[in-house]
């Protein structure tokens, strides 16, 4: 009878921990790790498992000619290493033997660097065309994710007009993955993007690249952004609860420069001005308004390099974290159970 009683205590209290929501231990720790020209090896994994980091994201990339242009061009031999099939491959296998999780995050990338959010076609037969050509990269991608393992595949980012204009193209898309890719689904929705993407229902995550404006100050302080996340995380929440889906911040990150809060998504390299500090109150701030959150998945810092030794520093102005205090602050709250 006392061994009884004694396994039913133990059945219950993993049932309670099983219901009791998402704790921070299991949290998504993630980069976004930078494709580049050449393999990678255990060195340029050992610094992401330095920050406890426990996922990267794999970011293999098609090109558009201009927003009007319906071709994607990928796994050509004009790009670089890590943006191909095989590079990709190449990555996540190298990171999955150090025990990196990985999210599968195929991208687009317009000429001279247009915003994807406003690829839009002029007519029927150049949307048809652009239909089948994002079809043919998603699925291949799909099929890397799927013999890869890979725990996550993001489906998109940032294209809301593309989206917007052709929404049953996408509901059909996601059936068309879901026969080939068996793992976690998002989409990567801008900040300003999230709250009008149609399909979270069929995904397992509401993605959101985390660019959100948060202070107005040259050096914001952390209560400053605390504050300025208020009203922003309220509406993230909101839509947690309407699509009961846990939110994943599929980039999230700032410049260390001057006003790092105020336009974050920013990355014009006239934005110049070094401020470390603002970094890393930003950076802390966001950390503690999501971080703890049942309902919040965790994210990906936007950017990692593979080659650590010589990216980032006191002097770089950039998104990296990598080499600057911003980085320790990361390892800090990735290290939390």
């Amino acid at each position: 009878m006392k061994f009884i009683r004694v396994l039913l205590a133990i059945l219950l209290t993993v049932h309670l921990l099983s219901c009791s929501g998402q704790s921070v231990s299991s949290k998504i720790n993630g980069v976004s790790f930078v494709a580049s020209r050449v393999p990678i090896d255990s060195t340029h994994v050992a610094p992401v498992i330095n920050i406890n980091a426990n996922y990267a994201a794999i970011m293999p990339f098609g090109f558009i000619r201009d927003l009007q242009n319906p071709e994607i061009l990928y796994n050509t031999d004009r790009q670089w290493f890590g943006e191909s099939k095989e590079g990709a491959v190449q990555y996540i296998n190298e990171l999955k033997s150090k025990g990196v999780q990985i999210m599968m995050k195929p991208q687009i990338w317009v000429w001279r660097g247009e915003y994807t959010g406003y690829i839009k076609m002029t007519n029927e037969e150049n949307w048809k065309r652009l239909e089948q050509t994002y079809t043919n990269f998603i699925l291949d991608f799909a099929r890397v994710a799927q013999e890869t393992k890979s725990e996550i595949l993001c489906i998109g980012t940032e294209l809301e007009k593309f989206i917007e204009n052709r929404e049953e193209f996408w509901n059909e898309l996601i059936l068309k993955i879901k026969k080939i890719y068996k793992g976690k689904l998002t989409y990567a929705a801008n900040w300003d993007e999230f709250k009008r993407t149609p399909f979270w229902k069929q995904l397992d995550f509401i993605g959101v690249d985390a660019y959100f404006p948060v202070s107005d100050s040259k050096t914001p302080t952390v209560e400053e952004a605390l504050k300025g996340w208020g009203e922003h995380k309220e509406l993230i929440k909101s839509l947690s609860i309407t699509y009961d889906k846990p939110v994943l911040f599929t980039e999230f990150g700032y410049r260390s420069v001057d006003y790092a809060g105020r336009e974050p998504w920013k990355s014009e390299r006239s934005m110049n001005e070094v401020n470390l500090d603002a970094q890393v109150n930003t950076t802390q701030a966001l950390f503690e308004t999501f971080w703890k959150e049942d309902w919040f998945a965790g994210g990906f810092i936007w950017k990692w390099f593979h080659n650590h030794e010589r990216v980032g520093g006191k002097d770089n102005f950039m998104f990296t974290p990598q080499n600057k205090p911003v980085e320790m602050v990361i390892k800090s709250y990735y290290s939390q159970k």
